[in-house]
């Protein structure tokens, strides 16, 4: 059966004015859009689609076509067990607000409610965050910090990657010809974890960060740190686990002076940079008081 595509005329603000030209293909089933993907590797993955109007309106949108998954049922669901929780791949921002996950996950539902406005929750997905590979991202630092993993899907088969080690540079991801990212798995936290969830932006909603940390710490005997994970955003051109720092501080006894260290280590890890939003200056400091406050607030629990 051929897929089904509908052709559409954009009108956009340009400085000559006139239109840009977009297709959209719209699979029935997964299959058949991994058949489309195969055809054409340049089709360009569509889910919540709260990303467009933002590049259309930047200019920075070429033509192109989508593959639209709003009809794939197969993506949808969230199937918890009693080791891991997996996200379909259209699971939405509002889905783990309102769902038993956030209760096995709280960073989530803390990320959820900090990306965009209600509309934007409701229609954005955690593995749209993932693909638009934003240094900035809010949803991806706590799916990190979780040791999520993503399943990535093509015509040839299907692998999973550590969601820590998906990026390789500034929009470059571990993401081959052909693949869809059909889901997030993520692995039940043992109990006695510890968690830490804050972003610094311009206000406290509906804005983009200008640094962002995603932590957990789990405690041994006389307050050793038995095993850490610290995640940032918009620190670096990905979003970093900073596994240097952790390694400074796993298997040792949390105290003042090594929060010190470890506030001190984290600039050795990002690089930051000076735009619109920020300046590089403001975040180190600023990166820098989240860890200790972090380590603080977890030492005094």
């Amino acid at each position: 059966m051929p897929l089904h595509r509908v052709h559409a005329n954009l009108q956009v603000r340009r400085r000559r004015g006139g239109k840009m030209s977009f297709e959209v293909v719209n699979p029935g089933t997964i299959a058949e859009g991994l058949d489309a993907l195969a055809a054409d590797a340049k089709l360009v993955p569509l889910a919540g689609a709260t990303d467009i109007m933002v590049y259309l309106e930047a200019r920075s949108l070429p033509p192109c076509t989508f593959l639209n998954l709003q009809q794939l049922q197969e993506l949808k669901p969230i199937v918890s067990g009693s080791r891991s929780v997996s996200l379909g791949a259209l699971t939405t921002y509002r889905d783990v607000r309102t769902s038993n996950v956030r209760q096995q996950f709280p960073m989530l539902a803390l990320a959820a409610r900090e990306i965009g406005a209600l509309a934007i929750q409701n229609r954005g997905t955690w593995v749209g965050n993932i693909a638009n590979g934003s240094p900035a991202a809010d949803g991806v630092p706590a799916l990190m910090a979780y040791d999520a993993e993503i399943e990535l899907t093509s015509k040839n088969g299907q692998r999973t990657v550590p969601l820590s080690s998906f990026y390789r540079g500034y929009k470059q991801m571990d993401r081959r010809a052909g693949e869809l990212i059909t889901a997030t798995r993520l692995p039940v936290p043992d109990p006695g974890w510890r968690e830490y969830f804050r972003k610094v932006g311009a206000r406290r909603f509906q804005a983009i960060s200008k640094t962002l940390l995603a932590g957990r710490i789990l405690f041994g005997a006389d307050q050793t740190v038995e095993d850490i994970r610290m995640v940032f955003a918009s620190v670096a051109p990905y979003t970093l686990r900073a596994v240097q720092m952790e390694n400074v501080i796993r298997g040792r006894k949390l105290t003042p002076d090594l929060i010190e260290a470890a506030a001190e280590a984290i600039q050795d890890e990002i690089r930051p940079i000076d735009d619109v939003r920020s300046t590089e200056a403001y975040r180190r400091k600023v990166t820098s008081n989240l860890v200790r406050e972090f380590l603080a607030t977890t030492l005094g629990t």
